[in-house]
């Protein structure tokens, strides 16, 4: 598939088979971000891979956007580890983390399955939840499976702003 065939055909996803990723197709996904870019190539993502089916269950006390999904991914970054930049110290650990996830979910797409963008849970609930460590940042929680056979992206989907609205050639 071609990259803007691929970009236009991956869609937010809420509504999943209930069926079992193969561990092949996650081991693809993860293998996607690995290889995202990342500021100085510092690699400061940590991916928790969350399959069992009880634990998706409790991060329904953080957030009600597990979709019931088969897989969900936690994206977080290593805050130590995640280059910041020397002017304003501003930490791109966020940035990376969504390099990351957007090369996940292109690969996820590729791969015939569905998956949407998590922002809203509850972190305090969500680090609790899943033990994650105090070194870590929690960015995104990205669910993904096989949609459902009726599943169709939003109505929202296809409503893009033209480039002259979004575009600026040498000065705004």
């Amino acid at each position: 598939m071609e990259f803007l065939e691929l970009a236009k055909s991956r869609y937010s996803c809420r509504k999943f088979l209930d069926k079992e990723v193969e561990k092949e197709k996650i081991e693809i996904v993860l293998e996607a971000g690995r290889l995202a870019p990342t500021a100085c190539n510092f690699q400061p993502q940590r991916i928790l891979v969350i399959t069992d089916k009880d634990t998706i269950n409790e991060l329904k006390e953080c957030t009600r956007f597990t979709f019931d999904a088969p897989v969900i991914l936690v994206v977080c970054y290593e805050k130590e580890e995640s280059w910041k930049r020397k002017y304003d110290g501003q930490d791109e650990g966020i940035v990376d983390s969504s390099i990351v996830s957007t090369h996940m979910m292109l690969q996820i797409t590729e791969l015939g399955l569905g998956s949407t963008w998590v922002a809203s849970f509850d972190p305090v609930k969500a680090r609790e939840i899943l033990k994650i460590p105090d070194n870590l940042e929690i960015v995104n929680l990205l669910p993904f499976g096989y949609p459902a056979e009726d599943e169709v992206p939003s109505a929202m989907h296809a409503k893009r702003k033209s480039l002259d609205e979004l575009i600026f050639w040498n000065t705004f």
